[in-house]
């Protein structure tokens, strides 16, 4: 298996040179290429080297980071793309260009850790190519069954019917077997099941657009403590405090990845790895301590089996 290869666009050079030790930290078997120093350099870079992620400042001379994100969205084996920029006002822009993650300035090595395990299991997910591949080769196994079964059906002795004309019919238990006006392919497709592609991982929700007063803020999921409905909306509970984005708890819930996030109650939705223990109060109401949070959260009735191990 080959290495990763990453390409920094920095303009300045003593980030860029921070950057690529904090990788070389938290992602050994990398192998960065020499830095792009605008975003000119950078798409020309990207277009001859294929990286497989691109750490991409905004504020560049030449071409923004956008700019290079979008130009990245049309080859055809486009690569991760990871904002690492001082201004949190372009996130939306980041976001819509299709980046993987958004790091603000200066990066801390436990943000850089997540970001690094996130674009390693979208590098590790099957592409389309790879799918398309294994479909083809499904296929031309399959075409080898009817073959085999026709010579073995057609030799001599095989089923001891004679036709008319006292020699052995060739069509005689193959042509019995076979789904009247189909080839001899499709009839061992149906009865075996026809072959279909296997489907890549679901992409679930891994950032949360809220708002907090009149600005708008990226929240990573992983660190959201829980979600909880409020009429239209929903609270978004994180370390940092409460968020609300507008949509309803029904809407989200297919959103989000279900061996992280579980419904507890009707009303609340809770980061499984945010659950430090399951209490029962005084009154026999069963409740969640948090790692990062004071609240308690509730559990239903409905729910309280996902914690009787606890």
């Amino acid at each position: 298996m080959t290495s990763p290869v990453a390409l920094i666009a920095e303009d300045e050079p003593l980030l860029a040179d921070a950057l690529r030790a904090m990788l070389a930290q938290a992602w050994p078997e990398l192998q960065v290429l020499p830095d792009a120093s605008d975003g000119t350099s950078a798409i020309a870079a990207i277009a001859q080297a294929r990286p497989d992620v691109v750490f991409l400042d905004i504020s560049m001379p030449g071409a923004t980071g956008i700019d290079v994100a979008r130009a990245c969205a049309r080859l055809t084996h486009p690569p991760q793309i990871v904002f690492v920029t001082a201004f949190d006002r372009y996130a939306l822009d980041a976001f819509d260009a299709a980046a993987v993650d958004y790091l603000l300035k200066p990066v801390e090595p436990e943000r850089l850790a997540r970001t690094v395990a996130r674009v390693r299991e979208r590098l590790a997910a099957p592409t389309s190519d790879t799918l398309s591949q294994l479909l083809t080769t499904l296929r031309a196994h399959l075409e080898t069954v009817p073959s085999a079964t026709a010579a073995i059906s057609g030799a001599p002795g095989a089923n001891g019917a004679k036709g008319a004309n006292g020699s052995h019919d060739s069509h005689g238990a193959s042509g019995a077997n076979r789904v009247r006006g189909t080839k001899p392919t499709e009839g061992v497709a149906g009865a075996l099941g026809a072959p279909t592609m296997p489907q890549a991982p679901r992409e679930y929700l891994q950032f949360v657009r809220a708002s907090v007063r009149d600005e708008i803020r990226i929240v990573p999921v992983e660190e959201i403590c829980f979600f909880e409905a409020a009429d239209k909306y929903v609270v978004v509970a994180t370390v940092d405090g409460d968020l609300l984005i507008r949509t309803s708890l029904r809407e989200l819930l297919p959103q989000l990845d279900p061996s992280r996030f579980w419904q507890v109650h009707r009303s609340t939705v809770v980061n499984v790895g945010e659950v430090v223990s399951a209490q029962h109060t005084p009154l026999g109401r069963l409740t969640l301590k948090l790692k990062r949070r004071k609240d308690r959260v509730a559990v239903s009735r409905q729910y309280a089996h996902l914690f009787r191990q606890m």
